[in-house]
């Protein structure tokens, strides 16, 4: 199936219209942002939600008070059914050694008392920090459940910190976790985003030997492009980055919101931060990443024989899903008109022109032979995707 050229902007206007009709966040924070927004217009004037949420963060990063504070973490925690493993999650935020001021639970309309683990643990938590500085908590809970990106939307649009720390339900951070992060940021003032290594493990906590990175088969050419400012070209071959790990600035929600659902809310976040800031690493694993049959998104390094049939598998629509989700990144960074330049504009729109050649290959394999090879004469299976995994996908695998 080919993505007509003209779908950008198409797609792109369908997918705000999409956003402003789903706008339906429950928390007073992001109704105080709407109403805000609403009394500053003029009689008869119309704008979008999402602006709205743009114009705030600016705003609140505006301020003089703001800036001369020192860097502050608000935790966006999202929850959905995980009472089992919330309390330890829970107790590894709040006892860490530089905590955050707030956590911000978004419950996507759990049904195990996953709120009320929370503020259950975080009572216990005060009672054992007695003379420490309170961390504050903010509950929304979603009648009707929004799925995980626009949850997390929900979350991070929320929370009030300049630097706000992702999490998940069911892992266990490292009690410096927090400390050492920030720490990064206080040195850097161009650091935007930065993510980490983590330890795999099961959902007894027992150590399964292998980290999140070695699981994603990060090489050393991947870290030290990265480590060097080159996030972007990384993250456009294929990401890296597990929002779990993940600490950001504010100020990347400007650029970033509203979450497109078609990409997943780490990757999203990661590869538009690395357009116009700087996107790194820690190779040090600081949390504990539970894999078990309930993770929506886990890790796992694949064997050699569950990579061979993948190779032979039914594509679907995968290079299609594909090349919708770069349209929908050129469409934002166009957005941003000259902070993003030219060269990553012209990187992302080789790289649709990529997935919608694989998206149209023929059928028969062996019709497929000749323009493959071709296509990798260009370059752009190693630029865009696993260089020979790719080719060897494409020739062989069904349609």
């Amino acid at each position: 199936m080919a993505v007509s050229a003209g779908s950008v902007l198409v797609r792109a206007r369908a997918f705000y219209s999409e956003y402003q009709l789903r706008d339906n966040f429950t928390g007073s924070g992001s109704a105080a942002i709407r109403n805000l927004c609403r009394a500053r217009r003029s009689p008869g004037q119309k704008g979008s939600t999402s602006n709205c949420h743009r114009q705030h963060a600016l705003q609140k990063l505006d301020s003089p008070m703001q800036a001369a504070r020192p860097l502050e973490v608000s935790v966006a925690l999202c929850t959905y059914n995980g009472a089992a493993f919330l309390r330890e999650q829970v107790r590894s935020i709040c006892l860490q050694t530089r905590p955050p001021v707030e956590i911000v639970l978004s419950d996507d309309a759990s049904r195990d008392g996953s709120v009320e683990v929370v503020r259950a643990t975080m009572a216990e938590c005060a009672a054992e920090r007695a003379g420490q500085a309170p961390i504050a908590l903010r509950v929304f809970e979603n009648a009707k459940a929004l799925r995980v990106v626009k949850n997390f939307e929900q979350a991070i649009s929320a929370c009030t910190s300049e630097l706000i720390a992702l999490s998940d339900q069911d892992d266990v951070w490292m009690l410096d976790r927090l400390e050492k992060m920030v720490a990064r940021f206080e040195k850097d003032d161009t650091l935007v985003l930065l993510h980490t290594d983590a330890r795999l493990v099961d959902t007894d906590r027992h150590d399964i030997g292998h980290t999140l990175f070695h699981a994603l088969e990060v090489s050393p050419s991947e870290l030290a492009r990265v480590h060097a400012g080159n996030a972007f070209d990384v993250l456009l071959r294929r990401n890296l980055v597990t929002g779990a790990t993940t600490v950001f600035r504010r100020s990347l929600l400007a650029d970033a919101l509203p979450l497109p659902v078609e990409w997943v809310h780490d990757e999203w976040l990661a590869i538009i931060a690395s357009t116009t800031a700087r996107v790194d690493l820690l190779e040090e694993p600081l949390i504990e990443y539970r894999q078990h049959a309930s993770n929506q998104i886990g890790a796992r390094r694949d064997t050699f024989a569950e990579k061979v049939r993948k190779a032979l598998a039914s594509r679907g629509n995968t290079h299609v899903e594909r090349t919708i989700k770069a349209e929908l990144l050129l469409a934002r960074l166009l957005q941003l008109g000259d902070r993003v330049s030219p060269d990553i504009l012209a990187q992302v729109r080789s790289k649709i022109e990529h997935q919608r050649f694989r998206a149209a290959l023929p059928a028969s394999r062996l019709a497929r032979c000749i323009p493959v090879f071709r296509e990798a004469m260009t370059g752009r299976y190693d630029k865009f995707g696993r260089g020979f995994r790719g080719v060897v996908r494409d020739l062989f695998e069904s349609v």
